[in-house]
């Protein structure tokens, strides 16, 4: 199973976080959920999470990371 990503970089905020969560995708969304809840004042709620969910992007591979630095 593929490897996803929440980036708080790809969202705009007044306090630039750069907070990146990555695992198995209901992972991801309930982390970046408490993350949102407790760090940026939104409420943890399910649209808050479907949200979450349409915007987690694949994990690249460590080895293609690095290439493409």
């Amino acid at each position: 199973m593929a490897r996803k990503v929440a980036d708080c970089r790809d969202f705009p905020s007044k306090m630039n976080c750069t907070l990146t969560i990555s695992g198995e995708e209901d992972e991801v969304v309930r982390a970046a959920g408490e993350h949102a809840a407790s760090v940026h004042g939104h409420a943890n709620t399910s649209e808050l999470r479907d949200k979450i969910r349409a915007t987690l992007k694949e994990e690249q591979p460590l080895e293609q990371t690095r290439q493409s630095a």
